[in-house]
């Protein structure tokens, strides 16, 4: 049977949260969500019965912390994986007969101290049928900041979760870790035909960097990208429409079925052939990349530290909130000893 359906990368404003109190924050995340509803009913009675998968923009929720502390955003910005918030998107998923995904900061009743930022899938049953936390983020925790409690928790199965489902096997890729191959390479291994990639990036006549790794990611996994960005973030301090167009679709061979221009957009859609995926992927050749994969090659220098785990978590296995300044302070930490280490040379070199 012939697996073939219409996906859309829905480009919709954001409405940040960031200037208002936590009981109007509250509210303003159920206006936004409504909103969404009606962007999503809207494609797919315009876009027609085939839409079958629409993925929504990072921070379409709540835009993200412009200098809150972990603690305030955990209150005003993240939810409960059991709370209305998500009721409310399963609704729109169910209503609509679609597999919705999209990026939130979520709670964890493990980790009741911190917040993770999630990438979800939702089916048309309005379930949760996969739910993916961000590996690597410049100032937000994840689970590689406490690496070994989550994997006691979670196990190891748990970092790169890929859904089977009758529209092919699907995973998420949040924001920039599109600029990790390894990611969506750990994604591909366990399976993931379609990457669902939650952004919110640089909108640029120019290529940027996410734009090329979107292609990038595409080709080296032979695996379709549906790539949803922001139209723009309202209600903060910086111009709106910097994060703004770009959302695409990207086939297994990298050529962009489908653009949308700038502004709040569904012209991103573009019927997914998840039956021609799987001939291309079983068919040798030069082109199938995905099958001449030497890993063993790559072995000892992915076993190298860089960015250290567990960095908030103490001896016990407790974690420790940390003050956002953490984030900065490892990486120089990082930086130096890529120095110490050869990787990258000194500004300066020594005299």
């Amino acid at each position: 049977m012939s697996i073939a359906y219409t996906a859309v990368a829905l480009q919709t404003r954001c409405f940040a949260v960031n200037k208002l109190n936590v009981a109007d924050a509250r509210q303003k995340i159920f206006d936004n969500i409504r909103r969404v509803g009606g962007h999503v009913q809207g494609t797919k009675g315009f876009v027609g019965p085939s839409v079958k998968m629409v993925v929504l923009p990072e921070y379409f929720l709540t835009s993200f912390p412009m200098g809150e502390s972990l603690g305030q955003w955990k209150e005003k910005g993240a939810i409960a994986q059991d709370g209305k918030e998500y009721e409310m998107l399963s609704e729109i998923a169910q209503k609509n007969q679609v597999y919705l995904s999209g990026n939130v900061y979520e709670l964890d009743p493990h980790f009741s101290d911190l917040y993770f930022q999630t990438s979800f899938i939702l089916g048309p049953n309005g379930d949760c049928i996969l739910r993916y936390r961000r590996l690597v983020s410049m100032f937000a925790p994840t689970p590689h900041d406490v690496l070994d409690k989550y994997l006691d928790v979670y196990g190891q199965e748990s970092l790169f979760p890929v859904a089977k489902t009758e529209l092919g096997n699907l995973a998420c890729v949040a924001s920039e870790e599109i600029l990790y191959p390894e990611i969506s390479r750990c994604l591909v291994m366990n399976g993931a035909e379609v990457l669902l990639h939650s952004s919110s990036e640089v909108g640029s006549v120019e290529l940027t960097p996410k734009d090329i790794a979107k292609r990038a990611r595409a080709i080296e996994n032979l695996a379709y990208v549906v790539s949803a960005n922001s139209a723009g973030i309202a209600d903060i301090d910086f111009p709106a429409e910097s994060t703004d167009g770009m959302s695409k679709l990207v086939d297994f061979k990298g050529r962009v079925m489908a653009e949308a221009g700038m502004g709040e957009s569904m012209v991103a859609n573009a019927e997914l052939d998840i039956t021609a995926l799987r001939r291309y992927r079983n068919k040798p050749g030069m082109g199938n990349i995905l099958s001449r994969q030497r890993n063993e090659l790559f072995s000892g220098h992915y076993s190298q530290a860089v960015y250290p785990a567990n960095t908030m978590l103490n001896e016990d296995k407790q974690v420790n909130v940390p003050d956002r300044s953490h984030f900065m302070q490892t990486q120089m930490q990082s930086i130096q000893n890529l120095q110490k280490n050869g990787v990258i040379l000194p500004e300066q070199p020594h005299e």
